[in-house]
């Protein structure tokens, strides 16, 4: 489990969004530390998905700063964060459903080919390796997410829970030192979330991944979070360890609004 003294290998500083009047992110702060599981909750509309595209560079901040392994990224572009080791999945599915797991899976390694114009015309002199190594690191993914009964499949033509993990199989395929989830469970079954959980905790654990993720399902932020953030308005209203965080009475407000949390907090004192 990281510690509270840890390295920092995010660091998130005011950051500000806004589209036209709607104020998305108010001033945001937050770190998340080298190794560890960070999870960001709030309401629906809460600022969560847009500081998650703000840090993978597909919204540009008009104030503050991301600072990720020392250095400010906070201009930088897509392709470049990838490059630095920053993966993510989406909220709605981003896969090609016209490919095969296996092809999809393999786009997530794009960046990491050497071989240039020249080099791949001349296959034998080593773009022929190079594909070689990049479709072990493909099939080592493909096992350890137990989905090699698929890996010919059509994407489209899967079941939602298994399109869910091909997504993360594509966000792994970078090797990332920090991958962003953007609520990797939302439609799962139980079944389906549990596995999922194993999986993000053998990311974590087994292979060394720092890990934001946003999730709505509060019994599995509650087992597998390090550290939690609150969003709410577009603003961070708590950050600690989850059993911290789901006492404070400022996130029973947010989640029930300030009427009900009273109403329950009175009821527990009597």
């Amino acid at each position: 489990m990281a510690q509270e003294d840890g390295e920092v290998l995010l660091e998130v500083r005011n950051l500000t969004l806004a589209f036209g009047g709607v104020q998305a992110l108010r001033g945001v702060s937050l770190e998340v530390l080298k190794n560890e599981i960070f999870s960001i909750i709030g309401p629906n509309g809460a600022g969560k998905t847009s500081l998650l595209n703000c840090i993978s560079g597909r919204y540009r901040p008009q104030q503050g700063s991301i600072i990720f392994r020392g250095q400010d990224i906070t201009r930088d572009k897509p392709n470049k964060r990838c490059a630095a080791g920053i993966g993510r999945t989406f909220q709605n599915l981003a896969l090609y459903s016209h490919m095969t797991v296996l092809d999809n899976i393999l786009v997530g390694r794009h960046h990491l080919l050497r071989n240039n114009f020249l080099t791949g015309a001349l296959y034998w002199l080593g773009a022929q390796k190079e594909e070689l190594e990049h479709r072990r690191e493909v099939e080592d993914i493909i096992d350890f997410l137990e989905i090699s009964h698929i890996r010919k499949a059509i994407a489209g033509t899967l079941s939602y829970g298994l399109r869910k993990r091909v997504e993360l199989a594509r966000a792994v395929a970078l090797r990332p030192q920090l991958l962003l989830l953007d609520e990797p469970m939302a439609g799962m079954n139980h079944e389906e979330k549990e596995e999922m959980a194993r999986y993000i905790l053998d990311l974590n654990e087994e292979w060394g991944m720092t890990i934001v993720m946003i999730e709505h399902d509060m019994g599995v932020v509650m087992d597998i979070s390090h550290r939690v953030a609150v969003l709410d308005f577009g603003a961070k209203i708590v950050e600690g360890r989850p059993e911290e965080v789901m006492a404070d009475p400022r996130v029973r407000a947010a989640y029930l609004g300030d009427e009900m949390a009273l109403a329950e907090e009175q009821s527990t004192v009597a």
